[in-house]
């Protein structure tokens, strides 16, 4: 009984975060640490510091693995997915209706004129996320080769198919620099491969069921489970590679669309991934409210999904795992070519708008914005829907 009142707790807590966590992925850990380590005591700092850095290293939204890990480490599986769906639901159900609540404009010819300023500042929010992760990890002139080469590559090669493999590219060649991490004295690692096998499985599955029936919620289900099991670095590395997908491979939507998804989703709290329910949403428009919903709910499991299947499985070994060198050096590359991807992403995202001067000083002055004030995201994206309106 003490136990249940303990999750119950703990359930109610992450659906406050979930309410109130605006801001990706680091404001996210903040407030973590926050609630769950000051206040609430579910684990030490040195627990909560860990677990992140695990997340970080795994591909995945990191806040959302996170959040689910500590779940996993006070209650077991069950409690992880319970604290999955709480900390998913409030986000997805927000970016769902805005995915639906934008193709009722369009298919009601009414003018969605209202979203011209939130375009350019999307391009702001990207180029802005570019520069803070970059700054974080670029710390080689190894590191500074692999995010030109990668962002060179992302952007000549668009294709989905190019991501994962600039990624694991930037980690393999890093890890030959496994010499320079420290050598620790590791234990024998003992893997339980269930969750391994339940990801992988589910991935050949999916792919295969949509090959074979060609039914586009399957195949929108592969691609975002595709997506959520290779990319690294959290929602903002998410970006370039669902652009390069649904835009300009697919064109399930128009680069306004997807601008105007990406801004709304800065002013919505809980996981930038959410986006994936408004590009879910959009790319069913042709099935009606009903597909609509089932193009969001696909969207939303297929991103989720890997990541979770992942952070069951490595968690249980992650001791000994942490203490190989080889591991460690394979970050540097792996964020150094995220890195390059998300700088591409903003470029590509602002070829298709008018490159006038409004377009242009918008882009500059939400980035300078972002970059020397302490405005919340939400506050900038509501001026630019007001000012939208308004003009």
């Amino acid at each position: 009984m003490i136990k249940r009142v303990r999750y119950y707790i703990f359930l109610k807590d992450v659906l406050v975060l979930a309410l109130s966590a605006f801001g990706g992925p680091q404001a996210h850990v903040a407030l973590m640490f926050d609630l769950m380590v000051a206040k609430r005591r579910y684990l030490s700092e040195e627990d909560l510091i860990e677990l992140n850095a695990l997340c970080q290293i795994l591909p995945g939204p990191t806040s959302t693995q996170t959040v689910t890990a500590i779940g996993f480490r006070i209650g077991g599986p069950n409690l992880a997915y319970l604290t999955l769906l709480v900390w998913m639901i409030p986000a997805v159900t927000l970016m769902t209706i805005a995915g639906i609540t934008m193709s009722h404009l369009q298919s009601q010819n009414m003018s969605t004129e209202f979203t011209k300023f939130i375009q350019p500042m999307a391009v702001g929010f990207v180029s802005y996320a570019g520069l803070k992760i970059s700054k974080k990890v670029i710390k080689t002139k190894t590191a500074v080769v692999i995010l030109l080469l990668s962002a060179i590559g992302s952007f000549l090669f668009r294709s989905p198919f190019v991501f994962p493999i600039l990624i694991l590219a930037g980690g393999a060649f890093t890890a030959f620099k496994y010499k320079s991490q420290p050598i620790e004295e590791k234990d024998r690692i003992k893997i339980q491969w269930a969750n391994f096998i339940l990801w992988a499985g589910f991935f050949v599955f999916i792919a295969a069921l949509g090959g074979v029936t060609r039914y586009l919620p399957v195949r929108l289900l592969e691609n975002f489970y595709r997506s959520g099991s290779l990319i690294f670095g959290g929602g903002q590395v998410l970006i370039p590679l669902l652009y390069t997908e649904f835009v300009e491979f697919k064109r399930y939507l128009t680069s306004e669309e997807f601008l105007t998804g990406y801004a709304l989703v800065q002013s919505v709290p809980g996981p930038v991934f959410s986006f994936c329910a408004y590009i879910g949403a959009l790319s069913m428009r042709g099935f009606g409210f009903g597909g609509q919903i089932l193009g969001a709910l696909v969207a939303s499991i297929g991103i989720f999904l890997p990541g979770t299947f992942l952070i069951f499985f490595v968690i249980r070994f992650w001791e000994g795992l942490k203490k190989y060198r080889i591991v460690k050096a394979s970050l540097e590359g792996i964020n150094a070519a995220s890195s390059g991807m998300v700088i591409t992403a903003a470029v590509l995202m602002f070829l298709p708008l008018d490159p006038n001067l409004q377009n242009i000083l918008i882009t500059i002055g939400t980035f300078a914005v972002l970059a020397f004030t302490k405005i919340p995201a939400p506050i900038i994206i509501l001026v630019g829907l007001g000012a939208g309106f308004v003009l």
